[in-house]
């Protein structure tokens, strides 16, 4: 899974990509600060078994905080965050909310799997597939599948996708589904043995643990130094 840094990494790859003349230190703190928050539910774990990946790793989170931010923003006479923190304040808010969504929780959604409707619907879920394209069977994805039973497939296969019904089937989104709350405990290095089955476990805090991480985790603090480096000139 990645690690915090990785998560941060992304999001100041995206804010120096997307903030223009808002982007500075402190928005970069404030990108990354929010964008680490899902991570913080390891903590809760310890006392919760709806812990980690699930309590803060919910998109219930960044779509509440943004009909909050809406609402303040665009329905209010008097917005609290544009008196308090001008226009920078409403592009790093939204900024941090689309970090948040797709650095924080979205990472850890297509790499381990999240727990993403929590507590509307407690159902850890894993987004995996692929869309290819071949001469002699066109285009191949996995991410949407049509069920043509009517059934309801699990996902994971390796059909072709399509976008007309058929037997009374229909198109549905189907990543892996791992298990509930009560089922998926994560090992963290905050909460090593979630199953206490070990008399001393050893605790690992990531840092890289695959190539495109470690990737990541390099470019996007390079390009948000360098971004900040120029901002300096």
């Amino acid at each position: 899974m990645p690690s915090t840094l990785v998560h941060m990494a992304f999001a100041g790859l995206l804010a120096a990509a997307l903030l223009q003349t808002h982007f500075d230190r402190r928005a970069v703190l404030v990108v990354m600060a929010v964008t680490a928050v899902p991570d913080l539910d390891s903590f809760i774990a310890l006392v919760s078994v709806a812990g980690h990946r699930t309590v803060l790793h919910t998109y219930l989170l960044p779509i509440g905080l943004g009909v909050l931010l809406a609402a303040d923003t665009r329905l209010r006479e008097e917005s609290f965050v544009r008196g308090r923190w001008g226009d920078w304040g409403v592009a790093v808010g939204w900024m941090s909310l689309l970090c948040l969504a797709v650095a924080g929780i979205g990472l850890d959604f297509i790499e381990a799997g999240v727990n993403p409707l929590w507590p509307l619907h407690d159902q850890f879920y894993v987004l995996n597939g692929k869309i290819e394209l071949s001469d002699k069977r066109g285009l191949i994805q996995t991410f949407v599948e049509v069920d043509l039973d009517g059934g309801g497939s699990g996902g994971g296969g390796d059909g072709s996708g399509g976008g007309s019904d058929a037997g009374g089937g229909g198109p549905s989104v189907a990543p892996e589904s791992l298990g509930s709350s009560q089922e998926v405990n994560m090992s963290t290095g905050i909460d090593p043995d979630p199953d206490g089955n070990q008399e001393d476990p050893e605790r690992v805090f990531p840092i890289a643990r695959a190539g495109w991480q470690l990737h990541l985790l390099v470019t996007g603090f390079a390009v948000t130094a360098a971004r900040l480096w120029r901002e300096d000139d």
